[in-house]
This record gives structure tokens, C-alpha cells and sequence, in this order.
């Protein structure tokens, strides 16, 4: 995946798709949940593709579910946050 290889662009396709979810109505519980899932895909079969990635893969290959909840609860604010600016 292209979009993988350039944190800049990552978070701001993730930033773009939350706030989308967002306008469709989607609760902040339903993508905290979609935040997890897709972390969960992109660790089974994904390979980091830069530091910031490795980063995140490392600490999700380390965590318990709970604390994989508050990693992605943390992306997803994130990108929201950068979505605002």
C-alpha cells in the first residue's frame, strides 16, 4: 500500500476517513472499535514501512487488549487533532 509508506499522508488518509465516519454519524465508540480492527489487520499483515509505523507495530505486538484499545483511542485522536488544524 503506497499510502503506507509516508506517515504524513497515513495520517492524513486516517484523519480524512474518521472524519467522514463522523459526519456519517458513526459514534466515537464505533471507531474506536474499527480503529482496533484495522490494527489488528495491519499488524497480522502489514510490514511497518517507517519509523513511525515500526514504532506503533512494535507497541502493538507488545500490549494487552485494553491497552490496544488506548493506542488506537490515541491514533484515532490523533489524526482527529491534525484533521482540525
Amino acid at each position: 500500500m503506497p499510502i503506507l509508506e509516508n506517515w504524513q499522508q497515513w495520517t492524513s488518509f486516517l484523519g480524512q476517513n474518521v472524519a467522514q465516519a463522523e459526519q456519517s454519524g458513526m459514534t466515537n465508540q464505533v471507531i474506536q472499535k474499527a480503529a482496533v480492527q484495522i490494527g489488528e489487520y495491519l499488524a497480522n499483515n502489514v510490514d511497518p514501512k517507517n519509523e513511525q509505523e515500526r514504532v506503533l507495530s512494535d507497541l502493538w505486538g507488545v500490549a494487552s487488549e485494553n491497552e490496544k484499545e488506548a493506542l488506537a483511542n490515541c491514533v484515532v485522536k490523533l489524526v482527529q487533532n491534525k484533521n482540525l488544524q
